[in-house]
């Protein structure tokens, strides 16, 4: 398949025959390598196998790599000397995330056409100015660009054209005014807006401006639906019982099993209920591979949504102010205005930790991105991120003043003042009442606390 992504819809993929060539497999323990051009020992399997257009045999080459800070990906690719024809999907080898992620893209460019994007089976695809979707599970998955999608909505529409004009002219004829509107899309003469939703949590839009906010692109995390559960082939959990006593779980560390999000093997995953002094109880959850060796933890927030969202703006000035203590829920967003920097809600996640613990987690994620990094970089990229880095590294060793801003709509997010319970003359939090948009995220809109009874109370 060309750049763009294309594959042919309506064609069974290729079958995989008896024989297979001899490749050689990696360790167990390292199943999945992260993706790297200078990993010689990376290479794909190759397995003969059954071509679906001319039926004679094929090669398929399956590919197990890790996308740094996204997922494990399984990339096949499928060609067939004697009739040309080619295939390549991928498909997501993680578990399926917690929650769904909605990517809306506004395409005014078009180096906007050269983002790429991972798009699972379990995306659909909208362009809202031309009332055009492909739904979930039409398509295989595709490593790619916003090209590439367009070009392979193209190729499906043209594929089945001859025969309409034989037996549905009418039909064709409005298929083929269509597809000139999609062609007319790839020169971005006017700006459109794409649309990716995938229940699953598994697709991709890439963020060229990063460390920058991306201003074109919106990304929404959510809650999936009964339905696209058991479209995902998922099960809704069951409501726990309820205990006759509240037990008091302060005191203990609980424990329940659970899969490590590396290699996948068993793990446990402790959990304890923490309270921070001056704020709220949190719940700390950590968990630790025996197998690779992976620890992760993560901190939510054991309390409710508070009534106000809350700012927390703090003046850097010394090294010390480093060491406080930083509770960063995940709807919280993280701003550095001498940088230009803003971290979005959901990003990082939960974290417990220091001002200084959280601004080295920042650097990592900033500067390791695997889309700004190797021969895909443009030279202007790499400067701001390398100019960002040695200004973050200046204001880790003290020698740059820098504010660092907390802003939490749903109140749960907590940082250090070690004056209390007197004012903080470096920090300033205020509160202050959610936008409509900020209920919407935090799904209060539909939530229903007063006046939810069927019928009225009887009278007495």
């Amino acid at each position: 398949m060309a750049a763009s992504g294309a594959v042919e819809p309506g064609r069974p993929a290729a079958t995989a025959a008896p024989s297979a060539a001899p490749a050689q497999a990696p360790a167990p323990e390292r199943l999945f390598r992260p993706i790297s051009a200078e990993d010689e020992e990376q290479q794909p399997t190759e397995i003969e196998s059954l071509c679906m257009n001319c039926y004679r045999n094929g090669m398929t080459r399956l590919l197990l790599t890790k996308i740094p800070f996204f997922r494990e990906v399984i990339v096949s690719s499928f060609s067939c000397e004697h009739c040309g024809w080619n295939n390549t999907e991928i498909q997501s080898a993680g578990r399926i995330q917690d929650q769904g992620v909605r990517y809306t893209l506004t395409v005014g460019a078009q180096e906007d056409m050269n983002r790429q994007v991972v798009k699972t089976d379990s995306a659909t695809t909208r362009i809202p100015e031309l009332d055009f979707e492909i739904p979930a599970f039409s398509q295989k998955g595709a490593l790619t660009t916003v090209e590439g999608l367009i070009s392979r909505a193209i190729s499906g529409l043209e594929q089945d054209q001859p025969a309409r004009r034989a037996n549905e002219e009418p039909v064709a004829e409005r298929i083929d005014e269509f597809i000139v509107k999609l062609k007319e899309l790839k020169q971005v003469a006017s700006p459109f807006t794409l649309i990716i939703d995938d229940p699953s949590g598994n697709s991709f839009v890439e963020n060229p401006h990063a460390p920058q906010k991306d201003h074109a692109l919106i990304i929404m995390r959510y809650n999936r639906t009964l339905q696209q559960e058991e479209m995902l082939g998922l099960q809704a959990e069951a409501a726990p019982e309820e205990k006759p006593e509240e037990e008091d779980l302060r005191n203990e560390v609980l424990q329940f099993n659970t899969n490590c999000p590396e290699c996948n093997a068993p793990a446990q995953t402790n959990m304890k209920l923490v309270q921070i002094p001056h704020f709220k109880e949190v719940i700390i959850m950590a968990t630790n591979c025996e197998n690779c060796g992976h620890r992760t933890n993560e901190v939510k927030s054991g309390g409710a949504i508070e009534p106000l969202g809350t700012r927390i703006s703090f003046h850097i000035t010394d090294p010390s102010d480093l060491t406080r203590d930083v509770l960063k829920s995940e709807t919280c967003s993280v701003e550095i205005p001498e940088l230009e920097f803003e971290l979005g809600m959901a990003v990082l996640g939960g974290k417990f930790t220091t001002l200084e613990g959280l601004l080295k987690d920042i650097q990592e994620l900033v500067t390791k991105n695997p889309f700004t990094l190797g021969d895909s970089s443009n030279p202007g990229q790499m400067e701001k991120l390398q100019e960002f880095s040695q200004k973050l590294d200046q204001i880790l060793q003290g020698n740059m003043k820098a504010h660092f801003i907390m802003n939490d709509p749903a109140g749960n997010s907590y940082l250090q003042n070690v004056y209390a319970p007197e004012d903080d003359p470096q920090m300033k939090v205020e509160h202050y009442k959610r936008t409509f948009d900020q209920n919407e995220e935090l799904g209060l809109n539909d939530m229903k606390t007063e006046g939810y009874e069927t019928g009225p109370a009887p009278q007495r």
